[in-house]
């Protein structure tokens, strides 16, 4: 019988210790496995890493030789420090000795004192100089780059080339060692355009205008993501850059500002045609076409879906995430036509019930649209 005041516990307190300790492992590996799972790659192909230390371009090339500037300077400045202070720590340690010797107080001299503060500044002043010189450099486009609009949606992207009239989605195409200045707004919330290749991240403002400049050395593709928060599938929001020969974009160009064709009754394609005039997708979609059948164009400002009008010539779609890797293009298509909200949660792209040969139908049509 345990006494009122006893210094005896009235339980056994190792289980509790125990359980603490386990929780606290339990933790530590989940920490872990968070921290790792945000160094995974992101992309769909994983031939196409979403990594800065790869730039393609010359202000991708900035921001990395800035960057490994100022982490030599970082690894020099702890070497010394740390090697400083395992000096002191073996020097002067504590040997319980008579006749130890004390290290020599510094306090109140002036020329160490000045020495340990001009030296923090002109390390500071190092880093400074080219950091500070590297964002005006990337702040203002050149006076001959190409101008591209950057419009950010939940959850894709639109682009506009003023130049030529063109507006696509998903995919931006643009010539190979040519400038392109990318004016970037917001139609509803918070973005970031972010393709690590060829500059940093730039934030997407809903009523304000930013820019980024971009460039590649070579041809390629190029992976690219929203890098902020943006709503439920701000994870399936990416982007792609295409960069073409001189030659090859020009030929893009002209294919683009070419209206689609729209296809006559018993012509292939007619059918998904119908189904996209009377399934209600000409509300949110636009499809350019000089025929007195085919829907109305919609005013840029009106409609909230991406342009149909050249949907073949893109290798992607739904905001970039399609098709996944192993997955035929057809296949995925279907796949998002059947149930968008399912593929991409909170698609404002409703799910139309569409019957199997609606989607079929629809798929003819939208491979016509080159």
């Amino acid at each position: 019988m345990k006494l009122v005041g006893s210094s005896q516990c009235p339980y056994d307190a190792e289980p509790m210790v125990r359980i603490r300790r386990r929780i606290a492992r339990i933790s530590a590996l989940v920490g872990s496995a968070v921290i790792l799972g945000a160094c995974a790659f992101t992309g769909s192909d994983p031939d196409q890493p979403l990594t800065t230390f790869e730039p393609s371009g010359p202000f991708a090339r900035e921001i990395d030789d800035l960057f490994w500037l100022v982490f030599w300077i970082a690894t020099a400045v702890f070497v010394l420090v740390m090697g400083g202070l395992v000096v002191i720590l073996f020097a002067f340690r504590d040997r319980n000795k008579d006749g130890q010797k004390e290290p020599k107080q510094l306090h109140g001299n002036a020329k160490l004192e000045v020495l340990w503060t001009v030296i923090p500044a002109l390390i500071l002043a190092g880093i400074a100089v080219p950091t500070v010189s590297s964002v005006f450099n990337l702040t203002e486009c050149g006076p001959d780059a190409m101008e591209i609009e950057v419009i950010g949606h939940q959850w894709w992207f639109e682009y506009y080339y003023p130049d030529y009239g063109i507006e696509t989605a998903n995919v931006m195409v643009m010539p190979e060692d040519q400038e392109v200045c990318a004016l970037m707004t917001s139609d509803d919330v918070l973005h970031n355009f972010w393709i690590p290749a060829l500059n940093g991240k730039r934030y997407l403002i809903p009523g304000q205008t930013t820019n980024l400049r971009l460039q590649a050395d070579d041809p390629g593709e190029y992976w690219g993501h929203c890098a902020e928060f943006c709503g439920l599938s701000h994870s399936l929001m990416r982007a792609r850059v295409q960069v073409v020969t001189d030659a090859e974009f020009e030929a893009w160009a002209a294919a683009q500002q070419e209206p689609a064709v729209w296809p006559a009754e018993g012509e292939p394609g007619y059918e998904g045609a119908q189904v996209f005039l009377n399934k209600g997708c000409i509300q949110c979609h636009t499809v350019n076409t000089d025929s007195e059948d085919g829907p109305a164009p919609l005013p840029r400002e009106a409609f909230n879906g991406p342009d149909l009008t050249h949907f073949a010539s893109r290798n992607t779609f739904a905001g970039a995430i399609l098709p996944e890797q192993g997955e035929s293009y057809e296949a995925s298509l279907k796949r998002w036509l059947a149930d968008p909200p399912e593929v991409k949660p909170g698609s404002f792209m409703p799910n139309l019930a569409l019957t199997e040969q609606e989607i079929d139908a629809l798929i003819v049509w939208l491979e016509t649209n080159e």
